[in-house]
């Protein structure tokens, strides 16, 4: 799947949440109701994996980047053929998300990417311009 540009996609949906635990639940109950109200249904094939890495990805920076990162953003946005969302926090620390895949020990980011990659998706990691944050953007086909 070629990388839809994002400005290309209208839908689009910015949730800022403080870097707790209860981040999880509240990131992935707001990307059910947009994707309902996107009429995109919850029943869709890409959507139960598009949950479940959206939630390893926001577990990912509760648990690692909030000691510099009190908040964390997610975008959310979508095309008729395309679903698209990034988790950004304000740590520098920037995975190599395809390494992840053969790495040993990979845990989350492993299953993220195997996910992405079994839908014919993408990821990519975009650093901040200050050196001090960074995003994973995933897109998934529809």
């Amino acid at each position: 799947m070629s990388s839809v540009p994002l400005e290309k996609l209208p839908h689009r949906h910015v949730l800022t949440l403080p870097s707790r635990p209860a981040a999880v639940r509240l990131a992935r109950e707001t990307a059910e109701q947009i994707l309902i109200e996107w009429g995109i249904g919850l029943r869709h094939a890409t959507v139960d994996p598009a949950l479940l890495i959206l939630s390893e990805l926001v577990t990912n920076s509760v648990r690692h980047a909030a000691v510099l990162s009190p908040q964390l953003t997610v975008i959310y946005a979508a095309g008729t053929d395309s679903l698209a969302f990034a988790v950004h926090d304000r740590h520098p620390y920037q995975p190599s998300l395809y390494a992840s895949v053969t790495g040993a020990g990979s845990g989350g980011l492993g299953t993220v990417m195997e996910l992405v990659l079994g839908l014919g998706g993408t990821a990519r990691v975009r650093g901040d311009a200050d050196g001090k944050g960074k995003s994973i953007w995933i897109t998934l086909p529809l």
